[in-house]
């Protein structure tokens, strides 16, 4: 549709919802940037210093594409919180917010002054959400931990290790334990909005990576509490002339459709692959055999043939390939945004809104940008104040102070 004869959006859903972000490296950053998405006013308190994953690569002309995908849309502002100043300033802002996320690690927020006792003290409305590796409490709880430690400790690398048939876990550069707890908060913060807005009461969150990985592996989890021989399917790369497809004959009908489509419709009656269980124990035999009809075809001739029988497949494509697809352009899957380096493409959140502007806001946070608007408007606070809510800390934190 020409833009000139688009309807006006609908303000997201959380327009007028304002969230202090004290959040940093993956999964508090990506929460928190869903909230700005959907049309939150997030503020995002960073040290003198910045946010680490400004100088994350990939770096353009000083400016990084990492930190700005997942904090385009926010206002940011500098916080000493290792003055007295910087905690009292972020107190004062905590009592003109909705939402308060962190994801230092269990107990620094307290000893900062900046806790959900400390906000919450006459804000019985206030939601606040920590994520940390392992959650709150428990044994674990105080480990450092990044997306690779929750990855390990959960099994999920063992898993896919015993799915690979390798003799170690797969190394590793894709954080999907910050991602998918990224999501998990997003999601939380949701819900207590809604109790929120039928009680009149916020919410405490307690939001463990460890956690949503183990959600993660459905399939795993459970045979883990019911072992048994049965091979489970292994979704595995078929070589082509010039790369690999993937298929999925899962369903009887998937496959009596994959049988008939590469010439083998004999197949279908193979007592080997004729049902379901049959299929599964013999599964490396049939991708064998499914081998050496991909082999001898590029991947596209396979893609489009096997489409064309409604057989479930696709090319493995780079990252490079997948967001220039059709089907991402079709759908207005990426949102330009614009630092000082130039523009650049990040993804939308996983779902669509029609109608409705929720796609992320395209300008990329420069370090204390938002100091005026923000300690200015909202508090008050005249030029001398807002310096000296960023002046350095006299020694640097400790790792147990700064670590997720």
């Amino acid at each position: 549709m020409p833009a000139a004869t688009q309807p006006a959006l609908h303000p997201g859903p959380f327009a007028g919802v304002r969230v202090l972000d004290f959040t940093n490296m993956m999964s508090g950053p990506y929460c928190t940037r869903l909230l700005a998405d959907l049309g939150a006013e997030v503020i995002k308190v960073e040290p003198p210093e910045g946010d680490h994953n400004r100088s994350r690569r990939p770096v353009r002309n000083g400016y990084s594409s990492f930190f700005g995908q997942l904090n385009a849309g926010k206002k940011c502002i500098v916080l000493n919180l290792k003055s007295a100043v910087g905690v009292a300033t972020a107190k004062a802002l905590a009592q003109k917010c909705d939402i308060v996320v962190e994801n230092w690690r269990p107990g620094v927020a307290d000893r900062l002054g900046v806790g959900y006792k400390a906000l919450s003290e006459g804000r019985s409305d206030l939601i606040y959400c920590s994520i940390s590796g392992f959650g709150q409490t428990g044994p674990k709880s105080l480990r450092p931990a990044y997306a690779p430690m929750v990855h390990a400790a959960s099994g999920f690398d063992h898993a896919q290790m015993g799915y690979q048939k390798a003799d170690q876990p797969a190394n590793t550069a894709t954080f999907t334990g910050d991602l998918f707890g990224g999501i998990s908060a997003f999601s939380a913060v949701q819900a207590a909005y809604i109790q929120r807005l039928r009680t009149g009461r916020g919410q405490y969150l307690d939001v463990s990576l460890f956690d949503g990985m183990l959600n993660i592996l459905v399939y795993e989890v459970q045979e883990a509490q019911a072992p048994t021989d049965e091979k489970v399917r292994v979704y595995q790369p078929l070589k082509t002339i010039d790369g690999h497809i993937v298929l999925a004959p899962t369903s009887q009908k998937n496959f009596e459709l994959l049988a008939r489509s590469v010439g083998h419709p004999e197949w279908i009656e193979d007592p080997r692959f004729s049902r379901t269980r049959a299929r599964e124990a013999h599964w490396g035999e049939l991708m064998d055999l499914i081998g050496e009809w991909t082999k001898a075809r590029t991947g596209l001739e396979c893609e489009d043939h096997l489409l064309a029988d409604g057989v479930p497949c696709s090319r493995y494509m780079t990252v490079a390939e997948a967001i220039a697809d059709p089907q991402v352009v079709y759908r207005g899957s990426m949102t330009k945004v614009v630092d000082p380096a130039g523009s650049y493409l990040i993804p939308n959140a996983p779902f669509a809104m029609p109608g409705t502007d929720a796609a992320p806001k395209p300008h990329i946070p420069q370090l204390g940008e938002h100091g005026q608007e923000i300690l200015g408007g909202l508090l008050g606070y005249g030029p001398s104040q807002i310096e000296q809510c960023a002046v350095r800390a006299s020694t640097r934190p400790t790792a147990e102070e700064t670590e997720s």
